[in-house]
């Protein structure tokens, strides 16, 4: 697929504070693309690097393969950095109308984006009278109006309640179903997860990991036992080559796998032993984990 946004050796210096440092990634036509990292960690900046609202101190980056300039490539980009910032008394479609002037896109497409985002059967009603929901998905019906190639989100659920967290998440999966790219920021791992198919992890600036999120995912998992041959069954799992680093919490026993394990076949050379298990459940290792690991590896910063 061809290149939406490349970004090459990217740096930004505020001071002596290193808000960006070297970095570099690439996100194709029909990417889902998170940037995830912690407050603090480059994100935001990034995203005002390449919407060209923050200076880059050093690096580089272009929009659809350096086709066109960045002014007109911004045309075809629908951007959520801040927050909703609408008209308070006027109406849901006043206040789309108004962002089609300053876009100078028709006004045609209003209704097809309020229903997009399920705001269609408040288009009459004032601004002030939405939650905070509601607001930011009036947002992303306002960034849509010019049906961007692709659209930024910087941290798209913060503050929601979970009805609301779930609510723009949906709208991100419908909206991406529908061949739009999209580039979010966010220090959920839980949504990046659940929402995107690739992923750049930034701590303090660098870059810690950078593709897909199932290949981070793709992992051997790891075992939940226990048994009331808590001694014994230890013993095993730290003399077995199938597995690695092992941690008991309780008695519940999480051990790591090192290759492709079946559990059934656990549990049938632990009877062989003569240990028996009263829970056995293997789990993948989820993006919290692999992140937590990827944090823990590097080096810290003086």
């Amino acid at each position: 697929m061809e290149p939406i946004l490349t970004v090459t050796g990217l740096t930004k210096k505020f001071g002596p504070l290193v808000a960006v440092n070297n970095l570099s990634f690439t996100i194709k036509k029909g990417d889902v693309y998170g940037i995830l990292g912690p407050n603090g960690s480059g994100k935001s900046t990034t995203l005002g690097i390449v919407l060209n609202v923050v200076n880059k101190t050093s690096g580089s980056f272009q929009w659809f393969n350096g086709g066109t300039t960045t002014h007109q490539a911004l045309k075809k980009v629908g951007a959520i950095i801040e927050r909703p910032n609408f008209y308070p008394y006027m109406t849901a479609v006043k206040n789309l109308k108004l962002v089609c002037k300053i876009k100078e896109v028709p006004e045609a497409k209003i209704e097809e984006k309020l229903e997009l985002v399920g705001l269609l059967e408040r288009k009459h009603s004032k601004f002030r009278t939405y939650s905070l929901g509601m607001k930011q998905r009036l947002a992303i019906a306002s960034a849509l109006l010019n049906d961007p190639e692709i659209l930024i989100l910087d941290e798209p659920t913060n503050g929601l309640d979970p009805q609301g967290i779930h609510q723009i998440r949906e709208i991100i999966k419908k909206i991406a179903a529908q061949g739009t790219t999209i580039l979010l920021a966010s220090h959920l791992l839980d949504e990046v997860e659940k929402v995107c198919s690739h992923v750049v992890i930034l701590q303090k600036g660098k870059k810690l990991y950078a593709g897909r999120v199932q290949d981070i995912l793709a992992t051997h998992g790891f075992l939940e036992l226990r048994s009331s041959q808590e001694d014994a069954l230890l013993r095993y799992l730290k003399e077995h080559q199938w597995f690695g680093k092992i941690k008991n919490n309780n008695g519940l026993i999480t051990a790591f796998l090192n290759a492709k394990v079946n559990a059934e076949d656990v549990n049938r050379s632990l009877l062989e032993k003569g240990i028996v298990l009263s829970h056995l459940v293997k789990r993948k290792e989820s993006l919290e984990e692999q992140f937590l690991a990827l944090t823990q590896n590097t080096p810290k910063q003086s």
